[in-house]
């Protein structure tokens, strides 16, 4: 391991590609791994470009072609049509910060606000807000924090946020998918379900880090920003969102450590973060220490690590641990297993005596080892039953609300909440539990009709299911095979690029 508290900039694994053993692994997740070394001294001066609509295609370009270039000049990519473009992004329902400014009343002027915004920001006039803190439950019935930023702040977050993916979107492997423009959970979860199916995966390390946002270094965050980015006003800004801190209950309290989960700039922090800390050593560690195939996915703080054999599975375990330690960080240990998972896990877990194989949850869904039609190994993916049980449970209350509005309007509204479950649930080998919940929704539905009255024998089932059949979309699958998809989607390449 390397002495990371006596360099002046972050130490970070070299970015060869991996060996011809281990590249499939990596084409399984996206783009290979970027050339060069990034522990390196970096270059310094490389101006991103002027002015002209295509600026940030140049930034991109230049990103992807000199992964050792400090980029010195992006805040004038922040100019008036970028910030129109992030306020036009707000949510029109979204939650005022501690100004009170909704985006509505903002809007009233828009574009004398956004002139007079840009015109703070540029001659550095502007000044980060401190967060409103709010808490939301989470499924285990704890409460969340969530920092809901000023309405400028918001706004000025996500236009910077923009301008550095042009530049972080060429640095951030295949296997990081979360909060990136162009991917999404189904790239996950298909890429998931590819590596599984094609490597010798026989273990499954499900890890989750512990309080992701709240545990950052931020010193060593803005090492490791400063490792590409240049331009002092940017590092400037962030520092000031960072330390803005944060309000709850009227009193004011500092934010030395961590970054506001909620805030728009916070999701591409903490991959630029787990990207250092994470991400670069464990492709540098597949490619060094596996003696096995080795499949890695991320989103966020969730990732999932397939072993092919059980001693590389428990050395990375316990050397990620020593890795976290360094920078701050540690998993979860009520979220974090190691599990006998794969083709041959069933028939060895039987050998030995002992049940059948452990299932993991990741991204809505439980991942089961199952056999197909032939007997062959198939990853099944079904509905994580506790999200689908809460799911009901808000569609019962909702539909009890609306019981006395006209039954269209009723329709309407359910259909919307069914299309959206079978957009995201509706996978192969999970129309069963698509059913159920298409089904238990049409009861909730029923029940609430029929308390809008005494009069109960005007709606009978019959009548009911020629209800549902007219507004609610049948129950189908909506997705096709993951690795069909992914390796349509891939080629060999990244799936956004």
């Amino acid at each position: 391991m390397h002495d990371h508290g006596k360099s002046d900039r972050p130490i970070v694994p070299a970015n060869s590609p991996n060996n011809a053993g281990s590249t499939a692994a990596e084409a399984g997740e996206g783009r290979g791994l970027p050339k060069g070394n990034t522990a390196s001294k970096t270059r310094p001066g490389h101006s991103a470009g002027q002015g002209a609509s295509s600026a940030l295609d140049r930034v991109r370009r230049a990103a992807r072609k000199d992964r050792e270039a400090r980029f010195t000049a992006l805040l004038h990519h922040v100019d008036v049509d970028r910030l129109r473009a992030a306020y036009r992004a707000l949510s029109p329902n979204a939650a005022a910060g501690v100004d009170g400014v909704t985006r509505r009343s903002y809007g009233q002027n828009l574009e004398g606000n956004l002139k007079d915004l840009h015109e703070r920001l540029h001659r550095g006039a502007y000044r980060a807000r401190p967060s409103r803190r709010v808490f939301i439950p989470k499924a285990d019935g704890r409460l969340r924090p969530l920092g809901i930023a000023a309405l400028e702040d918001k706004i000025v977050q996500r236009a910077v946020v923009e301008v550095l993916n042009a530049v972080y979107e060429a640095d951030f492997l295949g296997f990081s998918y979360g909060f990136r423009p162009g991917r999404s959970q189904h790239d996950e979860l298909d890429a998931l379900a590819a590596g599984i199916k094609s490597k010798k995966v026989a273990w499954v390390l499900d890890a989750d880090v512990r309080d992701l946002f709240g545990s950052l270094d931020q010193s060593w965050l803005l090492r490791f920003i400063e490792h590409r980015i240049a331009d002092r006003r940017v590092l400037r800004l962030i520092q000031r969102w960072l330390r803005a801190g944060v309000i709850e209950d009227g009193s004011w309290t500092a934010s030395d450590e961590g970054a506001q989960q909620g805030a728009s700039a916070s999701p591409l922090l903490a991959n630029v973060y787990l990207h250092y800390v994470l991400d670069l050593w464990a492709a540098q560690w597949r490619r060094r220490h596996a003696h096995g195939d080795v499949v890695i996915v991320r989103w966020a703080d969730d990732f999932i690590v397939g072993f092919e054999h059980r001693e590389d599975a428990e050395r990375f375990l316990a050397e990620l641990r020593e890795r976290f330690a360094q920078f701050a960080l540690e998993l979860n240990a009520e979220k974090t297993r190691l599990i006998e998972f794969g083709r041959h896990a069933a028939r060895n877990r039987r050998a030995r005596g002992l049940g059948r194989p452990e299932t993991f949850d990741f991204l809505g869904f439980t991942h089961c080892c199952a056999k197909n039609k032939s007997g062959g190994f198939m990853l099944r993916r079904t509905t994580i039953k506790k999200r689908m049980a809460a799911k009901l449970r808000e569609v019962k209350t909702e539909l009890m609300r609306r019981r006395h509005l006209p039954i269209p309007e009723q329709g309407r509204w359910l259909a919307s909440v069914v299309r959206g479950h079978l957009a995201y649930y509706a996978v192969p080998g999970n129309i069963d539990t698509v059913v159920v919940f298409r089904t238990q929704a049409t009861r909730h539905w029923y029940r609430a009709l029929r308390r809008r009255s005494q009069k109960h024998g005007r709606l009978n089932w019959e009548r009911m299911n020629r209800l549902s059949n007219r507004w609610l979309p049948p129950a189908r699958i909506m997705h096709p095979w993951p690795d069909a998809r992914f390796h349509a989607k891939t080629q060999g390449r990244s799936p956004v690029r």
